[in-house]
């Protein structure tokens, strides 16, 4: 079966990190866990230990000295990941996909022999799919923006559930930090078609996902990530002038 390692990025997550989702990703026996402490102040780093502690060396702790943001959280965690997987991959630390999801997406990848598999919140009958309207328009607009900038017909780059099999491609794609610190996905699959144009990504639409309360994502970081777009479509556009690498 092939090695999967899942980041999920901790930031003040102790009242938010649910354990029993924790342990359904874990009944996968081929597919370990980094959970990384994004430099927070309040009691998430016990309750990582705590899930090291129960789960033994199927889960690892990497804790960050201090703030970086979601997006270098998620680097360092696939990094840190590239030569012990063969896949590697994000999810929230508030489950919005639900673990079950998760390992679905672990499915469709294993089996597609795809470059990468992304979740895709798509509202259709027999999906539940459970999005704040503001947002979800908001983000639909992101979306536009983002396959512009991508030149790929991608319908949701930011659902944070996202599995990328270990390539060259990957690597090079993780070897500096992102520009963009609520964009990374889009800057992450940016850079992978930068590196190698016929790299192979999926959508795969999710058949449950909700808003779960307390997310750090408000209107100013809405209006940051539509800002770090622009930056994000100019080194593409370098990128490809230079040719894949």
């Amino acid at each position: 079966m092939t090695r999967i390692a899942l980041v999920i990025p901790c930031f003040n997550e102790a009242a938010r990190l649910p354990r029993d989702s924790v342990r359904e990703l874990l009944g996968d026996g081929d597919l370990e866990l980094i959970l990384v402490d994004d430099g927070s102040t309040d009691g998430t780093r016990e309750v990582l230990e705590s899930l090291l502690a129960e789960a033994g060396e199927r889960v690892t702790v990497l804790a960050l000295p201090a703030n970086r943001g979601k997006a270098e959280a998620v680097r360092q965690g696939l990094v840190s990941a590239l030569d012990r997987a063969d896949i590697v991959g994000y999810a929230d630390a508030d489950f919005a996909t639900p673990a079950d999801e998760i390992l679905r997406l672990a499915g469709a990848i294993r089996s597609s022999g795809a470059d990468a598999v992304l979740g895709s919140r798509v509202a259709v009958l027999g999906a539940h799919i459970e999005r704040n309207p503001l947002r979800h328009y908001l983000g639909r607009v992101f979306a536009t923006g983002a396959s512009t900038v991508l030149r790929r017909p991608v319908y949701d780059t930011q659902c944070g559930a996202k599995l990328l099999r270990v390539t060259g491609a990957l690597r090079a794609a993780l070897a500096r930090p992102f520009r963009s610190r609520w964009a990374f996905d889009v800057e992450l699959l940016g850079r992978l078609w930068a590196a190698d144009p016929s790299c192979e990504v999926i959508e795969v639409p999710l058949r449950r996902w909700r808003d779960v309360g307390g997310s750090k994502i408000g209107p100013v970081a809405m209006a940051r990530a539509g800002l770090e777009l622009l930056l994000i479509a100019g080194d593409l556009r370098r990128a490809r002038r230079a040719g894949p690498r």
